[in-house]
């Protein structure tokens, strides 16, 4: 006897749907059925982000500083900063990565002049929506690619410091002159878009993104400070049934295991005892999966010891 050969083995989503289906006692046969499953499948992705680091979901980016710019958007997909640096020399061979504290916004909304500039130290991660509001604020007087002070029609609907968009642009702004109405200091084509002139009249949307924001504020240029980031990211959507869910093949189990005890819990006739069979062997599939999906390297703890003379 001979092996196959191949390691390849997957499950598309109609597979995945019907083993959950399955192990309710039922068969998958109706466009409500997939549908419904494709909507408990998404739920169960999100769960699976609430409940811990997912490895296959970390990615690296960087973000290079610009002087006097506090502010910095981030992918709208991200869930948490894992680990930050500011790297140093960034475009030469002598780079230096230096850790940068993470702090909670009642430390930051402590600090009394945010406007201070150095190398950064502290950021506090604002985790927002990433969702586009409508707002009855529009644009006061035309705009140049490279103004930084935007005047508009009414700064009461705007908060005293975060990201709006006009047209195409994202345009971040950390201060307000409510007398005169004005957006100041504003940094221009935020979030991977192109700064561009924008006439009078243009509506202006507020942008939720989820963001950085250092201090002090940068006192050099990307070339010489670049916030380097590991992020988690959220897991992709299920999709329309012929294509495969984005986690690695070794989660299988527990994904039709979660799955099918979702589905348990609104599928008609399902006897309460298999419910209950379906979230336990969930839980069991959760342990053994979380418990592989972790850093294998070793951790080495040394003891710190303090001393006081009295």
């Amino acid at each position: 006897m001979t092996t196959s050969g191949a390691t390849v083995f997957n499950l598309d989503l109609n597979n995945i749907f019907e083993e959950a289906f399955e192990r309710c006692g039922k068969e998958l046969r109706t466009g409500y059925e997939f549908r419904t499953s494709r909507r408990s499948l998404n739920l169960l992705t999100i769960e699976w982000a609430n409940r811990g680091i997912n490895l296959w979901t970390i990615e690296q980016g960087a973000i290079p500083l610009v002087t006097g710019q506090a502010i910095y958007p981030v992918p709208v997909d991200t869930i948490q900063l894992l680990d930050t640096v500011i790297r140093q020399n960034n475009a030469t061979t002598n780079q230096i990565d230096i850790n940068i504290s993470n702090i909670a916004e009642p430390t930051y909304s402590s600090i009394p002049n945010k406007l201070t500039q150095g190398r950064p130290i502290q950021y506090w991660f604002n985790r927002q929506t990433g969702d586009t509001n409508p707002t009855t604020v529009t644009l006061s007087g035309n705009i140049s690619a490279t103004d930084t002070t935007i005047t508009v029609s009414n700064v009461s609907g705007l908060a005293a410091a975060g990201f709006i968009k006009i047209g195409n642009e994202t345009i971040s702004y950390p201060n307000v002159d409510i007398t005169n109405n004005q957006l100041l200091n504003c940094a221009r084509g935020q979030n991977y878009t192109t700064a561009t002139s924008h006439s009078t009249g243009a509506a202006i949307s507020v942008q939720n993104l989820p963001c950085v924001n250092l201090w002090p504020t940068p006192n050099a240029p990307g070339d010489q400070y670049t916030f380097i980031y590991w992020r988690m990211r959220r897991m992709q959507d299920a999709g329309t049934g012929v294509t495969t869910q984005d986690i690695p093949f070794r989660l299988l189990p527990c994904l039709v295991a979660g799955l099918a005890a979702h589905l348990s819990m609104k599928l008609p006739g399902v006897d309460p005892g298999r419910i209950q069979m379906l979230k336990a062997d969930y839980e069991d599939q959760w342990l053994i999966a979380s418990s592989e999906d972790r850093e294998t390297a070793p951790l080495r703890i040394v003891p710190r010891n303090l001393f006081y003379s009295g």
